[in-house]
């Protein structure tokens, strides 16, 4: 893989997939090839993590997320799993029974107990196929507070495990 130019690579292959989903393929293991299976383990990123993306693009008319925004949160999960991992895939999987209820509350903001724990694992690459990090009510969330999803990653990312750290970032959106 050419580290330079990831992110073309990154768009021209969202965009194919795209395309593919347009044109009535829903199969996602059978989008990639070798190259683009490389690819994408090479980032940090897993083909369901991808589809999704791509699926609320289509479903959203293009709108979100965007090609850009998807590239955006993947690089944020790229710079992670390079840096952080050292390019070491984690063997821990966060199922849909581990995270906060969807009404659950930090300080009176709704979904943000949630969303910090999907967060944490995007950033580790221990999404269960059945979560996805900026999905619907995570961008319903977002858009709300005006934080951009790969923001968010970075502050989650830079404040640890310190949720007032997150918090605090929230509140001061305001």
């Amino acid at each position: 893989m050419k580290h330079y130019t990831w992110d073309s690579y990154f768009v021209e292959l969202f965009d194919a997939c795209v395309d593919e989903y347009d044109e009535g393929n829903h199969d996602y293991e059978s989008w990639f090839s070798d190259e683009d299976q490389d690819f994408l383990k090479a980032i940090g990123c897993r083909e369901r993590e991808f589809f999704d993306l791509v699926e609320d693009n289509v479903s959203s008319g293009g709108e979100e997320p965007t090609a850009i925004t998807a590239l955006l949160i993947t690089a944020v999960r790229r710079d992670y799993f390079l840096t952080i991992q050292r390019s070491i895939p984690s063997t821990k999987i966060v199922t849909p029974s581990e995270l906060p209820a969807k009404d659950a509350e930090l300080d009176g903001y709704r979904w943000l107990p949630r969303i910090i724990t999907k967060a944490r694992a995007k950033l580790r690459g221990e999404m269960d196929p059945d979560i996805m990090f900026c999905c619907g009510g995570d961008r319903a969330f977002l858009g709300k507070q005006d934080i951009h999803p790969a923001d968010f990653l970075r502050v989650v990312w830079a404040a640890g495990d310190d949720d007032q750290k997150i918090l605090d970032y929230v509140k001061a959106k305001r």
